[in-house]
């Protein structure tokens, strides 16, 4: 079995050399996505005999999975495992995701923070953040997760060749396990420890978590219009009838109109029609798309 380790780095010259030497002893190869560093990262990669990647531009953490992804192919791997840069995952952990591949043929292993007993070494507010992201991924999932972002995964080649990641950003992420799920492919979740010394995070974790967010939403309402935009429909539009009934109702005891009640009745009818006329376009477009994709 072909194991190659992918690494998304963006300035990550003081842990590069030491993370590719320790995780060449257990891989066939490494695969390090130089996203368009400003330090020495792309030099000591090549120098460490990583195979390196670069972007001639800034694409983020999203944009390198994907180039990990699309080079792990061209290496006709049947096993890659992501892992970050900045030296917080154990290299041992490798063994821990490829496991459940090599044994049980499963396609989509995610190393959990949340499994071990032990979670104080992990800063409150990510704990937060991360659990709520987690939820919001888990409406699409078949079988919900813990830890919907982490980066220390295992693909096996059937989820390397079939799964193909689009965003740029961190909600790649959720991307990948929704459209596993999808899929209909097997993910399993294993304890992981992550090395937290200080916070070594590059990203600010409001736009991180903004950003997780918003492509979340935008992936579970490609896959799911009608619940998405229907139920909110329906539900502005029920509200529109009861606040018109209660115009009209009004209008016969007084014959006035209370002008706050019929802007509210108005207002809500008209979201409300909109929501649902979305969700019912939106899922015939998907639907055409997968019909001809399918062909």
């Amino acid at each position: 079995m072909k194991i190659v380790v992918g690494i998304p780095a963006f300035n990550e010259e003081e842990n590069i050399g030491e993370i590719i030497t320790k995780v060449k002893e257990i891989a066939n190869e490494v695969i390090v996505c130089n996203d368009n560093s400003t330090d020495s990262t792309k030099e000591i990669a090549e120098q460490m005999g990583a195979i390196v990647v670069n972007h001639e531009r800034n694409l983020g953490y999203g944009g390198a999975i994907r180039t990990i992804f699309l080079k792990a192919r061209e290496l006709d791997a049947d096993i890659l495992v992501t892992m970050d840069g900045d030296g917080q995952h154990r290299i041992d952990d490798v063994n821990v995701v490829t496991k459940p591949i090599l044994e049980k043929q499963l396609d989509v292993v995610i190393g959990s923070r949340f499994l071990e007993e032990d979670q104080k070494d992990i800063p409150k507010y990510r704990k937060v953040g991360i659990k709520a992201i987690t939820k919001l991924a888990n409406i699409s999932l078949e079988n919900p997760v813990t830890d919907s972002q982490s980066g220390f995964r295992a693909y096996s080649k059937q989820a390397l060749e079939k799964i193909n990641p689009s965003e740029n950003g961190m909600g790649i992420s959720n991307e990948i396990l929704i459209k596993a799920s999808k899929l209909k492919m097997k993910i399993l979740e294993v304890p992981i420890k992550i090395l937290y010394e200080g916070d070594t995070s590059t990203h600010n974790p409001i736009s991180h978590g903004a950003s997780v967010i918003l492509s979340t939403l935008k992936f579970i309402s490609i896959e799911h219009p009608l619940k998405f935009y229907g139920i909110p429909g329906a539900v502005f539009l029920g509200i529109g009838i009861i606040f018109m009934i209660m115009t009209i109702q009004g209008f016969s005891e007084t014959r006035q109109i209370l002008l706050s009640i019929a802007i509210i009745s108005v207002g809500t009818i008209l979201i409300g029609t909109i929501l649902l006329m979305s969700s019912i376009i939106l899922y015939s477009v998907v639907n055409i798309v997968k019909e001809q994709s399918s062909k």
